[in-house]
């Protein structure tokens, strides 16, 4: 098993502990379907603001939810072993809810990050910000996303 990989009710404990080594928690979340230079860009952005990096992974359920029927096209498991094997990535969990809110005000970050594609405030600024924390936007890889490389595909496979 990867030692990388926490459930829901795992890493916050994990967390509390290695604040407790007074270690900065900067968190993220999202699908991370089909892993690009964007994600690793992004990630690797997230960890400089800190000393921990974890992710909350969406489950496949979730990301169908909020994305549509046809994702993600790469499964959880499978997901979460990929961000795992990034060596500036410290934990990943899944998760199963609309938004991060519960998680997060039990993980209490001091940094929350999500992508310039997001505007503030996100719906989670509020539990970080209660807990002491900030959140932070990194701006997006222009030409970098997942949908991107989908139509691509598309349009070379699918003629």
């Amino acid at each position: 098993m990867n030692s990388k990989i926490g459930t829901a009710d795992e890493i916050p404990e994990i967390a509390a502990t290695l604040k407790a080594q007074g270690k900065k928690i900067i968190t993220t979340n999202g699908a991370f379907d089909i892993l690009h230079a964007g994600h690793v860009r992004y990630l690797r952005e997230a960890k400089k603001l800190g000393d921990i990096l974890i992710i909350g992974v969406n489950t496949d359920e979730s990301v169908k939810a909020y994305k549509n029927d046809k994702r993600p096209i790469v499964a959880l498991e499978d997901r979460m072993e990929l961000l795992s094997a990034l060596e500036f990535v410290d934990y990943v969990f899944p998760f199963a809810e609309k938004d991060p809110r519960a998680w997060l005000a039990k993980i209490k970050p001091a940094v929350h990050v999500k992508g310039g594609d997001y505007k503030l405030p996100l719906l989670e600024q509020g539990v970080v910000e209660k807990n002491g924390g900030k959140v932070v936007l990194i701006p997006a890889v222009p030409g970098k996303s997942t949908t991107g490389i989908i139509e691509k595909i598309r349009s070379v496979y699918c003629v």
